[in-house]
C-alpha cells in the first residue's frame, strides 16, 4: 500500500504563488508518473500537471507558463510551484501516484488552495 499526504494549500491573493508538496511512502523511484489534479466546486477532476519516470512532464493549458511540477528523490516528494495564481485556479488538490500504467493509482486526501482578494 502507498501513502501519499499533500501539504502547502492555502489562501493567497491573486498574482500570488504557493508551493504544494506531496510525500510519499514509498521511494518515488517506483513510480511511472507522479501527477497533481485538481476539483474545483461544481466541477470534474482534472489534470494540472504530470511527471514521468523519464522526466517528461505535461500540463494543463490553463497553467502552462505559471506552474512547474518537480521531484526530490532523497525527500521522496513531488511538488507544484503555482505562479501568478489566478481565483480560477482556486480547488481542491490532490496528489497521484501510479506504479502500473493504465490504473487509478494512489491519491492523497487533497489540500484545498484558495485565490482571492
Amino acid at each position: 500500500q502507498v501513502q501519499v499526504v499533500e501539504s502547502g494549500g492555502g489562501l493567497v491573493q491573486p498574482g500570488g504563488s504557493l508551493q504544494l508538496s506531496c510525500a510519499s511512502s514509498k521511494s518515488i523511484f517506483s513510480f511511472i508518473a507522479m501527477g497533481w489534479y485538481r476539483q474545483a466546486p461544481g466541477k470534474q477532476r482534472e489534470l494540472v500537471a504530470e511527471i514521468g519516470r523519464s522526466s517528461t512532464r505535461n500540463y494543463a493549458d490553463s497553467v502552462k507558463g505559471r506552474f512547474t511540477i518537480s521531484r526530490d528523490y532523497a525527500k521522496n516528494t513531488v511538488y507544484l510551484r503555482m505562479n501568478s495564481l489566478k481565483p480560477d485556479d482556486t480547488a481542491v488538490y490532490y496528489c497521484n501516484v501510479r506504479l502500473q500504467p493504465d490504473t487509478d493509482g494512489y491519491w492523497g486526501q487533497g489540500t484545498q488552495v484558495t485565490v482571492a482578494s
